[in-house]
């Protein structure tokens, strides 16, 4: 699973017997998409319940469907503008379905008169992302310890050379770092 980032979609549909399976498949491409695939069938179900029943019930056919990633929670909710839709009597059977297969789940009425019914999936404990990236690995703006000097021309001298301008015999490089230590 890749780092949680905030998703969101949305879809109006006007809801047919036909439409049911295509908006199933819809939402569980998104899923898959935002690598949650493993929430697509119980999102897919609770969808199929909901729009089935709308199809059966309602009088008006159209419904807004959304759906939230938080990066522990998803959060599918329907929107209708059916007065008539009654979810205590209609969806009573439904509700039910959808309320042992989700881990919350409600209803609700908007400022404009219409119902939202909603459902959310959490993320089980091993499956979990931050919201916020981690931060960057350190780059190498550290200094990095400069071993002890040794002079240049002892280095470079051959071991047992005598070519001292000074006219000393060279000491062995070992013993140079011997010395240094």
């Amino acid at each position: 699973m890749k780092t949680a980032v905030p998703c969101y979609y949305h879809i109006d549909v006007e809801v047919s017997p036909e439409r049911v399976g295509q908006v199933s498949r819809i939402l569980a491409a998104h899923l898959r998409y935002w690598d949650l695939e493993n929430l697509a069938d119980p999102v897919c179900r609770g969808a199929e319940l909901l729009l089935r029943a709308i199809d059966e019930h309602a009088t008006d056919k159209h419904t807004s469907i959304e759906m939230w990633w938080n990066g522990q929670h998803l959060i599918t909710a329907f929107g209708d503008d059916d007065p008539d839709l009654r979810p205590d009597q209609d969806l009573r059977s439904c509700l039910a379905d959808i309320a042992a297969m989700s881990d919350g789940w409600g209803c609700c009425a908007s400022d404009t008169g219409s119902k939202i019914i909603w459902f959310s999936q959490r993320a089980r404990a091993g499956e979990r992302v931050p919201l916020v990236p981690t931060a960057p690995a350190p780059t190498l703006r550290q200094g990095l310890q400069v071993p002890r000097e040794v002079p240049v021309a002892v280095l470079a001298a051959p071991a047992g050379a005598v070519d001292d301008p000074l006219g000393a015999p060279a000491a062995p490089v070992d013993a140079v770092l011997e010395g240094s230590r």
